[in-house]
């Protein structure tokens, strides 16, 4: 391990890159996703990206369970990887994830990425709008003219919205949602929300 990649020599420098090959992102980090975490979201205008990162310090022990979980909450998975793992993390994702090697240089970390993603064939969109918070799902039954359900849960207000919205406008609003997504108002804006609930 003298030489390998950690976690945290990846994480920066894997963020440039991406930027650099996708363009407009928004990275989110360390999301909670069913009984797992996924290391990096990676927004971008019409499509959500998991990203888990697997440094040289890392074992394959819990990617199986994390796998299942990606695949259910992104459009598109990738697992970036430190050089060691690069002859062997083929046999350890399915074929429609993207596979990224990190790997030291002398002017610092150098991405290759071995294997794009292919759209991910068993995304959950219930799931996948789960990820936006009820102020969030608010704006997006506002922008589409839907009641507001203010009495009802958010899967209830998930399902309709689903219903009611085509998917390829749905994606579109959704990642526009978390590029916009403000972490340093949210607590204040549930208040709102929640106090304007009360008042009805």
């Amino acid at each position: 391990m003298k030489h390998g990649l950690r976690d945290k020599d990846i994480r920066e420098p894997l963020f440039d890159f991406l930027e650099e090959t996708y363009g407009k992102v928004r990275i989110l980090e360390e999301k909670t996703m069913g009984k797992s975490r996924a290391d990096v979201v990676m927004v971008t205008p019409d499509a959500l990206y998991g990203i888990e990162i697997k440094s040289d310090a890392d074992t394959y022990a819990r990617l199986e369970r994390q796998i299942k979980d990606y695949n259910i909450y992104y459009d598109y998975n990738y697992v970036a990887v430190g050089a060691s793992h690069g002859l062997h993390v083929e046999e350890h994702v399915p074929g429609w994830w993207g596979i990224i090697t990190a790997e030291r240089t002398e002017s610092g970390v150098d991405f290759y990425v071995l294997r794009k993603p292919c759209r991910n064939p068993g995304v959950n969109w219930k799931k996948k709008i789960s990820i936006l918070w009820r102020p969030e799902l608010a704006h997006i039954q506002e922008l589409n003219g839907l009641p507001k359900y203010k009495e009802k849960s958010k899967m209830f207000v998930a399902g309709k919205i689903l219903e009611k919205v085509p998917e390829n406008v749905l994606q579109a609003q959704l990642c526009e949602e978390l590029f916009e997504r403000d972490y340093t108002s949210i607590e204040e804006r549930i208040q709102e929300y929640k106090k304007a609930d009360r008042r009805r």
